[in-house]
């Protein structure tokens, strides 16, 4: 089957990023996608925390998931809404990530379990946990192209995460991000190929990329890696729709050739002598 990645330079009105995602499903569908991702953070990209305080709401005010749900239902595809701010019921805000069906249900949700708290050499500094509160499990869920395992951006760095989730039946591993152009340049693809080798599984990650309202830029390449960690797209800098071809037998065949998966054992506590 077919999937669609939907290349974003997201900005600071969530109403613009909506149409930007509301033509990306109509698109992805007539290009005979059965699924559409998108990238880590699609509704709204700002870092200045005043000027985003008006448009972080609850999950169920949230008008970028309501235009995403009503496209997803209208053109009959399922959408894995990589993430989206959202305020919880503490007061404090989620990075949280969306699977919709193609009727518009909300199938699954996952919060951002490792955030990105750095200085990097290029003076960029980020302290995701300012603001953010870290999600609290994996998740799967069954869908068109097969079981997926969600994660995002940061996340990538954490191969106990993706552990899990082939354990519990990931064929596929979601990874939308909003990756910084350094650590983008030094490690985006050899992580992403490697995540997808270690679970024999496709990993689809949907990139943000350009340079953003707020300033940031992003690095961009969204890509496809096959279960034998294959590139099957990259998207390169340029924001847009890309496609690929899903095939359960490349993950049948990768599993055959090298089984990881069978091979696993727990590991025992280390002894330091």
């Amino acid at each position: 089957m077919k999937a669609a990645l939907l290349q974003m330079t997201s900005g600071i009105d969530p109403a613009a990023n909506a149409r930007t995602l509301v033509e990306g499903i109509e698109k992805a569908r007539t290009g005979g996608a059965a699924m559409l991702f998108t990238p880590e953070m699609s509704g709204l990209l700002d870092r200045d925390r005043d000027r985003a305080a008006g448009s972080l709401v609850h999950e169920d005010e949230d008008r970028v998931l309501a235009s995403v749900r009503d496209a997803a239902a209208k053109h009959g595809i399922w959408v894995h809404l990589g993430s989206l701010a959202v305020l919880r019921e503490d007061g404090r805000l989620a990075n949280r990530g969306y699977v919709i069906d193609d009727s518009g249900a909300i199938r699954a949700r996952y919060d951002k379990m490792h955030l990105f708290d750095v200085d990097l050499p290029s003076g960029e500094s980020w302290r995701e946990s300012n603001s953010y509160a870290p999600g609290e499990r994996a998740v799967t869920v069954a869908t068109p192209l097969g079981v997926l395992g969600l994660a995002i951006c940061y996340d990538l760095r954490f191969p106990d995460l993706f552990r899990s989730l082939s354990d519990a039946g990931a064929t596929i591993l979601a990874v939308p991000a909003a990756f910084t152009r350094p650590t983008g340049a030094a490690h985006w693809h050899v992580l992403l190929r490697a995540r997808a080798i270690e679970a024999a599984a496709f990993v689809i990650a949907a990139a943000q990329t350009g340079v953003h309202e707020d300033g940031r830029a992003t690095y961009g390449h969204s890509l496809v890696a096959d279960p034998w960690g294959e590139l099957l797209l990259d998207m390169g800098e340029g924001a847009g729709l890309g496609f690929a071809e899903i095939d359960s037998a490349r993950t049948e065949a990768a599993r055959a050739r090298v089984p990881v998966l069978a091979h696993r054992r727990v590991i025992p506590p280390v002894e330091a002598l």
